[in-house]
């Protein structure tokens, strides 16, 4: 694919492959293994935030999603159009194949890939990723539920309610992925809100739990500066 959209898709399906890719709120709170995934701090305002690069979200912007919210300095924003990519792929030469590794990269649970923040001009190995659903899925807790399901190999998942700085209300995972491919285990973090506009999930992987760790900082910058588009 030569397209920026392809190089996206690319960059997507390796994280997949690397165990990068990734529900109600009444859970929130709720250990599921009795264990917890990492020994940062989560979101919640309770995490130091990285500096600021600049916010996107609003029309215009990098990426255009029902939130907004600020990403780190030298962090690379871009859009994902998932519809495109998915039509693209299901009349590509590896045909129904072709078209399910798409769908299965694209699609995670109940909300589609939106925007890829990569890390790697700030130096780290990993993205942060948005992904949006359909209206009709107001139970943030939910949502987040079966993302995080299926994303599949994922364990010691522990949910809580959170408030971002933007004022909304939503839910928190933080939970340790492993990847068959590479026989490692590393942990994730996740945090979905709902919105007029259908529910809204932002995620942070990495290579490995150093990485993710590392890049902390920068979901902690993302979950203080999230409020609606305006």
């Amino acid at each position: 694919m030569g397209s920026v959209r392809g190089r996206a898709v690319v960059a997507v399906t390796l994280a997949a492959l690397l165990g990068g890719c990734a529900g109600s709120a009444d859970g929130a709170g709720e250990n599921a293994s009795g264990g917890s995934p990492s020994a940062s701090s989560g979101a919640g305002g309770k995490g130091t935030a990285a500096a600021s690069g600049g916010s996107i979200g609003a029309a215009g912007s990098d990426c255009a999603l029902p939130v907004r919210f600020d990403i780190a300095r030298h962090w690379k924003a871009e859009a994902i159009d998932a519809r495109t990519e998915l039509s693209k792929a299901s009349k590509g030469s590896g045909g129904d194949l072709s078209g399910a590794l798409a769908d299965a990269v694209l699609r995670q649970g109940p909300v589609t890939a939106a925007c890829e923040i990569d890390a790697k001009p700030a130096g780290h190995i990993g993205f942060l990723r948005g992904w949006t659903g359909k209206p009709q899925h107001t139970d943030a807790g939910g949502v987040l539920r079966q993302f995080v399901a299926a994303e599949g190999d994922a364990g010691k998942e522990r949910y809580r309610s959170v408030t971002t700085g933007g004022g909304l209300r939503g839910v928190e995972a933080e939970y340790l992925y492993t990847s068959k491919l590479l026989g490692e285990t590393k942990a994730e973090t996740a945090l979905a809100v709902s919105t007029p506009d259908g529910p809204v999930v932002l995620h942070l992987g990495g290579m490995d739990t150093e990485e993710h760790d590392a890049m902390r900082p920068a979901y902690a910058l993302a979950e203080q500066t999230l409020a609606l588009r305006q």
